[in-house]
C-alpha cells in the first residue's frame, strides 16, 4: 500500500511511549551511564591502589612497618567504601578526612612529638647510627693491612664494595651494611659480579670517584673491627678507628688520649669534663625544650624583644589596615562621588598582586643605594630603610599596610552597605551630626560584623612570615644574640631561623616555640571572640 505525505509520521502524530517503554529506556540509559561510571571508578581506584602498593613496598624495604601497615589498612578501607552501595556519606567524607589527617593532624602531632625530643644538628639519628658515624669519622689506615681486591657495585643508587679476601672468599657491603659472604662470579681470582648488583665500569668509577673514596664498609657487625676503604676503586685496605666502643658499658674510649666518654642519657657520649662526642642521637627530653625556651639566659633577651615586636607588629598592622580601609570605604561609599567603581578597582590592585612579589618589589624600591624611593623620590638621599633597626620596622609596617588595606576596604565597604539607610535618616532627623551618626550607630554595627575578621587578621599577622622574610629576612641582624635573629624578626621567623639556619639547627626547640605561639594565638582568639559576643549582645 502506498504512503502519501499526509500519512507520514511526525512528532505530533507519533504515538507516545507506554509506561513500560519509558521504564525500559530509563533502565537502558542508567545501565549505559552506570558502566561508564564503574569503569571510571575502577580506573581511579586502580591508580590509588597502585600508588599505595608502591608506597607499602618502599616503606617495608625501609623498615617502616607501622606506617606501611597504616597505608595498607587505609587503602583497604577506601576500596571497601567506594565499592559499597550503602556508604554514600563516607564516599564524600573519606577524601577530606584523609587529607585532613595527612596535612593537619599528622603535622600537629609530629610537631608536638619533636618538641619533646632533642632532634637537631648532631642529634638526628639513632644511637647505632651515631656509633657508626663516630667510628667512621676517626678511621686510620692500618700500616700492615693486607690488600683486598674490590669491585665497585651499585644497587638502586647505593654504592657497595664486592670484596675478595686473601682466602678467595667474596663478600659485599655498603656504608650501612657490614661485609656479608656471597656467591659471586670470579675472574682471575677476583670477584667481579654478583646477582642483584650492577658492576660499575671503569668510566663509571672515574665519574663517581668522590663517592667511592668516601665509602667505609664495616668489616663486621662489631664496629671495633674497623672498615675497608678504597682509594682507587680496585684495591681496599683495612682502617681502624682510634675510638673503641664498649656496648655493654655504654662507653666510647679515645685510644690516643685515653679519655672515656659515657652515655649519660643526654643523647651523646660525654666525658667527665662535660665534653660531648658528636654526632649524638635522638632521645625524648620531656619538657626541657619548653623550659629552655623561657628560662635560658642566652635566649631570654632575643625572645623578649621579638615577642614584644610581634605583638606590636600584629596590633599596628590590624589597626592601620582597618582604619585606612574603613576611611576609604566611607569616602568611596558616598553616592555623590563620580567614577566610584573605577577608584574601587584601583584600591584593590595591591590585593590582586601576590604578597611575596609585592614585598620583593618594595625591597628593591627601599634599597639604600639604588632604590626608587631614595634615588627618585628623595633626590639621591641615602636613607637606610632596611638596614636601620627602627626604620626597618617602619618599612615593614608600611609594606604590610600596603598589602592589607585593600582587604579591609572590601570588607568595610560591604559592611557599610549592609547598614539600613533608615537608621542614618532617623538619626539625622533627630538632629545628630555626621560624626555622631558614625560613632554611635555605624561604627558599633560595623564592629559586630567585622570583629571576627579583625581577630583572624591579628592571628594572620602574628604569623605573617612572608612579608618579614621577603622584605628584610628579619634583619638587620642582632650581632649580640646567640641565635641568628634580627630586629624585625617576629616569633614565626625566629622559629624558622632556629630550625633551618645557622650552624646549629635545633628542631626540638623550634617545635617548642611553635607550640607556644599556637597557645598564645589560641588564648587571644578565645578572649577576643568572647568580647565579640558581648559586643553583639550590647547591640
Amino acid at each position: 500500500m502506498s504512503t502519501t505525505i499526509d500519512d507520514e509520521v511526525t512528532p505530533e502524530t507519533r504515538p507516545k511511549p507506554t509506561k513500560r517503554q519509558r521504564r525500559a529506556a530509563n533502565i537502558a540509559d542508567a545501565a549505559s551511564g552506570g558502566v561508564k561510571m564503574l569503569l571510571l571508578k575502577l580506573l581511579l581506584l586502580g591508580i590509588v591502589d597502585a600508588i599505595a602498593v608502591y608506597g607499602v613496598v618502599i616503606l617495608a624495604s625501609a623498615g617502616q612497618w607501622l606506617v606501611a601497615a597504616i597505608v595498607a589498612v587505609v587503602t583497604v578501607i577506601v576500596n571497601w567504601i567506594y565499592f559499597s552501595r550503602r556508604k554514600l556519606p563516607a564516599k564524600y567524607l573519606a577524601p577530606g578526612v584523609i587529607f585532613l589527617v595527612i596535612f593537619q593532624v599528622f603535622v600537629l602531632v609530629y610537631t608536638g612529638y619533636i618538641a619533646f625530643t632533642n632532634y637537631g644538628t648532631g642529634h638526628n639519628g639513632s644511637k647505632e647510627q651515631a656509633v657508626s658515624s663516630l667510628m667512621a669519622s676517626s678511621l686510620e689506615r692500618v700500616e700492615d693491612s693486607p690488600t683486598y681486591p674490590v669491585t665497585v657495585v651499585d644497587q638502586g643508587g647505593t654504592l657497595g664494595l664486592l670484596v675478595t679476601d686473601p682466602d678467595g672468599e667474596a663478600s659485599v657491603g655498603t656504608n650501612e651494611q657490614p661485609l656479608d659472604e656471597v656467591d659471586a662470579e670470579m675472574e682471575g681470582g677476583k670477584a667481579v659480579a654478583i646477582d642483584g648488583w650492577n658492576t660499575l665500569s671503569f668510566a663509571d668509577v672515574i665519574a663517581r670517584t668522590d663517592e667511592i673514596t668516601e665509602l667505609a664498609v664495616p668489616f663486621s657487625d662489631d664496629p671495633n673491627d674497623g672498615a675497608l676503604r678504597t682509594p682507587d676503586g680496585s684495591s681496599a685496605y683495612l682502617y681502624l678507628s682510634n675510638l673503641e666502643y664498649d656496648e655493654a658499658a655504654g662507653t666510647m674510649t679515645n685510644l690516643d688520649t685515653g679519655t672515656v666518654y659515657s652515655d649519660l642519657g643526654t643523647g651523646a657520649f660525654t666525658s667527665d669534663q662535660g665534653e660531648e662526642l658528636l654526632p649524638g642521637w635522638q632521645i625524648v627530653v620531656g619538657f626541657d625544650n619548653f623550659v629552655r625556651a623561657v628560662t635560658d639566659e642566652r635566649l631570654a633577651g632575643p625572645l623578649i624583644y621579638v615577642t614584644l615586636w610581634t605583638f606590636a607588629f600584629a596590633l599596628i598592622s590590624v589597626a592601620s589596615t582597618f582604619f585606612l580601609g574603613l576611611f576609604l570605604a566611607i569616602v568611596f561609599n558616598d553616592m555623590r562621588m563620580r567614577g566610584r567603581k573605577y577608584y574601587r578597582v584601583l584600591m584593590i590592585l595591591p590585593y590582586a598582586i601576590p604578597s611575596f612579589l609585592s614585598a620583593l618589589v618594595w625591597a628593591g624600591m627601599m634599597n639604600e643605594s639604588f632604590g626608587f624611593i631614595n634615588q627618585v623620590l628623595l633626590g639621591g638621599a641615602s636613607v637606610p630603610w632596611l638596614t636601620d633597626p627602627v626604620l626597618a620596622k617602619v618599612s615593614v609596617l608600611i609594606v604590610n599596610l600596603w598589602l592589607g588595606f585593600p582587604y579591609m576596604f572590601l570588607v568595610c565597604t560591604g559592611a557599610l552597605q549592609s547598614i539600613p539607610d533608615e537608621l542614618q535618616e532617623a538619626a539625622t532627623v533627630d538632629g545628630a551630626k555626621p560624626w555622631a551618626v558614625f560613632r554611635l550607630i555605624k561604627l558599633p554595627l560595623l564592629l559586630v560584623s567585622v570583629a571576627p575578621l579583625l581577630i583572624a587578621s591579628f592571628a594572620f599577622n602574628f604569623n605573617n612570615f612572608n612579608v618579614i622574610y621577603m622584605l628584610t629576612d628579619g634583619g638587620p641582624r642582632d650581632s649580640n644574640a646567640p641565635i641568628p635573629v634580627g630586629f624585625t624578626d617576629i616569633l614565626i621567623s625566629m622559629v624558622y631561623k632556629v630550625a633551618f639556619t645557622g650552624q646549629t639547627r635545633d628542631y626540638g626547640l623550634a617545635s617548642a616555640y611553635s607550640i607556644i605561639i599556637f597557645i598564645i594565638v589560641a588564648v587571644i582568639s578565645v578572649i577576643a571572640f568572647r568580647r565579640t559576643k558581648s559586643l553583639e549582645e550590647l547591640n
